[in-house]
């Protein structure tokens, strides 16, 4: 199978700590996306988001600074994940996160691309305005 990466950076206007805690508790990721989240918040603790959609285990969790994951959409191929990596670097305005996901499916990749920045990145900049 043909595999990709996708990089994607985004300025948020709210602290790392409020990023952080936006993307890894349960209660607050379901907010922001409208959808339930289940996130363990340890290390080789298993996460499903976007009612089931997306699923995966931590392999690192630096609170308000890193997350790094396996990741995976329930329509890849069985058994195959990707890796995500969310860092985030405080600056004057809120927080620098850049995304970065290695071994996306090449042929899913345009859509799981689009589908961080509409379903991930906006909402989440919504969410953290109010």
């Amino acid at each position: 199978m043909d595999t990709t990466n996708i990089r994607q950076t985004v300025i948020i206007k709210a602290s790392p700590h409020e990023v952080y805690e936006s993307l890894m508790d349960s209660e607050k990721h379901g907010e922001f996306t409208g959808s339930k989240a289940t996130i363990s918040r340890e290390i080789g603790g298993h996460f499903s988001t976007w009612d089931g959609y997306a699923e995966g285990e931590n392999l690192e969790l630096t609170p308000d600074a890193k997350i790094v994951q396996t990741w995976r959409a329930s329509d890849w191929p069985r058994g195959h994940y990707s890796k995500v990596a969310f860092t985030l670097a405080p600056i004057a305005s809120g927080t620098h996160l850049t995304f970065y996901q290695t071994r996306v499916p090449a042929e899913f990749k345009k859509d799981i691309a689009q589908g961080w920045r509409d379903y991930y990145w906006a909402p989440l900049k919504r969410f953290l305005k109010k």
